[in-house]
């Protein structure tokens, strides 16, 4: 059943989104992408998640009544983690209680320190020169120098050819763009507050932008698209196998993700207003196969055991080099890789999350086409890669989409044994996204129509305990069980949404490889999942799953307290930023991934019985 939904506004940010009643503002938040701070794991203690409701506050909960005083109450202040949205609702959101922001990163670790610090990769520096004359005779590169007092400069043939004609042009007055001690520009006027960087997520399946500031760090516009490499193949080593077929594929490859890039730039650039030339600096962060697509360099011997990068420290060329039209001598830092297609995606998720300096045993899980995990024990880091697939995504499941208008991406099984779901955009639904997906697989998990092998079962196979609604949506089509969320006559498209035998089999795969790889992490460690005292969820999808749902279906350990799980939002992304905006956090990044230890879980000899083992629902 499609329930009607409520619009949500938040400021800031002026994102919106629509949600089914009842539904807690940190869901409706993480819907409109916004991830909040909940230590406590969202039992309303901690106190962290405070917003302010100023329209449509419902009565305040008892552990509201504890947080905050009378007058914050009547004035709307809540707690997100407790208030239920009842009807149209607009919330205001103070920067502390934003959990993937930069906020929380620059505040929380040692990367962010670097990044509050005074060490953004391009500096601008206004400066008046006094003009050549009589026993002032300098060079006009010398004289720069020393009206900057920065020390020796180097500019490349083109630019030092035009230098001298600029400061006369600009009576020996203007703006220099210094990238460490390369001068790449010479401006007319005071331009030194007009300086961006773009940060760049290239996930498998999606790609992501952000446009910063590089004086203030804020964040000025994101884009994002579907990686348009999905039509050659929806995971890595479908694509090395394109890039196999000869240097055409390579290219294909490489002028695909290029374009995609291009377009995500001039968007940022329509969104703020900004001039492509102001854009100095582009950061990439990915996995392995994708940053080196990125690149244009040669992904074969990926695909080959031992699978071998071309590089693991960080790559720094002109973006012009791979077709990114930024400003004509600015430059791309590509963050390094830990080894195996453990790329620099995983290295800017440690990064973001300070999860190095965590005191205790912590994961962190990026949960996407390639499942990347990272384990912290005693002091060491351990990262692995698992080919979890696209089905989180919405590929490979036949009603599946991407989260995006029309998409299932809620599903519960209310009280009244009646199947709810939520759609994005509020308009009727055309599909299911990789949240959806995950919920609808945990609620027929727990109400018996799905058993632990993951097999469907037929309506003469269930008990009288199984709701009446949830038996009628099974359907047997060609000696094949389905179960069916929107009939041809609810949906959008008029073609009906329903979950094949085979759909779950890609869930059991998806989950099944992820869980497998944390627990040769942990067994390698000696440790058991009870052992953790944080599980991190990265990746701009985990920002919309139900940790009890996840849990359920053995994608996040069963066994860890649910407080102990916390979304950290797209920590590639947070990572890029980092990277993008200071030259320390790029340093501490070729730190992280020289220290870091890659498991390569294809040679463990336990591999194949552990991911059989987890193949299978875990019973709770």
């Amino acid at each position: 059943m499609h329930d009607t939904e409520v619009f949500v506004s938040f400021r800031p940010s002026d994102r919106e989104v629509f949600v089914l009643p009842g539904t807690r503002l940190v869901e409706a938040a993480a819907g409109a992408g916004i991830v909040l701070d909940m230590p406590c794991g969202g039992e309303g203690i901690c106190g962290h998640c405070r917003v302010k409701v100023t329209q449509g506050a419902g009565p305040p909960t008892a552990a509201e009544v504890e947080q905050f005083s009378a007058a914050e109450l009547e004035a709307g202040w809540r707690l997100a983690c407790q208030t239920a949205v009842l009807g149209p609702a607009e919330v205001e959101i103070p920067a502390a209680s934003l959990a993937s922001a930069m906020h929380q990163i620059l505040v929380q670790t040692e990367a962010a320190a670097a990044a509050a610090s005074d060490d953004p990769p391009v500096r601008k520096r206004h400066v008046r020169l006094v003009p050549p004359g009589r026993g002032n005779d300098a060079s006009d590169l010398t004289r720069l120098e020393q009206g900057l007092q920065s020390g020796p400069l180097t500019a490349d043939l083109p630019l030092l050819s035009e230098l001298s004609g600029r400061l006369r042009e600009f009576g020996f007055q203007g703006t220099a763009v210094l990238d460490d001690g390369r001068l790449i520009d010479f401006e007319q006027g005071d331009t030194a507050a007009d300086a961006f960087a773009v940060a760049l997520d290239i996930g498998t399946t999606t790609l992501v932008a952000a446009l910063l500031d590089l004086g203030t760090g804020s964040e000025w516009a994101v884009a994002s698209r579907l990686n348009p490499q999905t039509q050659f193949g929806d995971d890595v080593v479908s694509r090395i196998d394109y890039a196999r077929q000869g240097p055409a594929g390579l290219q294909q490859l490489h002028e695909s993700i290029a374009a995609a890039v291009e377009e995500m730039l001039a968007e940022l650039c329509r969104q703020a207003g900004v001039a492509g030339d102001r854009i100095y600096q582009i950061v990439c962060a990915g996995n392995t196969t994708m940053q080196q697509l990125l690149c244009g360099v040669d992904c074969r011997p990926l695909g080959e055991v031992p699978f071998v990068p071309a590089s693991q420290r960080g790559l720094v060329f002109r973006s012009s080099e791979i077709g990114l039209p930024i400003h004509p001598r600015g430059a791309a830092y590509v963050l390094p890789v830990i080894g195996g297609f453990v790329g620099g995606d995983t290295v800017a998720g440690i990064l973001a999350t300070g999860l190095a300096d965590a005191g205790k045993p912590t994961l962190l899980v990026d949960i996407g086409t390639n499942g990347e995990i990272v384990l912290l024990a005693d002091g060491k880091l351990s990262a692995a890669s698992t080919a979890a697939g696209p089905a989180f995504e919405g590929a490979r499941i036949s009603c599946g989409m991407r989260g995006s208008s029309g998409a299932i991406e809620k599903v519960v099984v209310n009280h009244d044994g009646r199947l709810h779901f939520n759609v994005i955009g509020n308009v009727a639904a055309v599909g299911l996204c990789g949240s959806g997906l995950i919920d609808v697989t945990a609620e027929l998990l727990r109400h018996g129509v799905l058993n632990g092998m993951g097999r469907l079962q037929t309506p003469d196979q269930l008990g009288e305990h199984v709701p009446a609604d949830l038996v009628g949506r099974l359907t047997v089509e060609h000696n094949q069980v389905a179960f069916l969320l929107a009939s041809a006559e609810e949906a959008g498209d008029g073609s009906r949404i329903a979950l094949t035998q085979r759909d779950f089999r890609e869930v059991q795969l998806a989950a099944g490889a992820i869980r497998a790889g944390i627990s040769l992490l942990l067994r390698r460690a000696g440790l058991k999942p009870a052992d953790l005292d944080r599980v991190l969820i990265g990746g701009g999808f985990g920002n919309f799953i139900r940790r009890s749902n996840a849990q359920r279906i053995g994608l996040l350990p069963p066994q860890v307290e649910r407080p102990r799980i916390r979304y950290m939002g797209n920590t590639s992304l947070a990572g890029a930023k980092l990277a993008a905006l200071s030259q320390r956090a790029r340093a501490l990044a070729e730190e992280l991934a020289a220290r870091t230890e890659h498991v390569d879980l294809s040679t463990d000899p336990e591999f194949s019985a552990t991911f059989a083992e987890s193949m299978i629902f875990p019973e709770l």
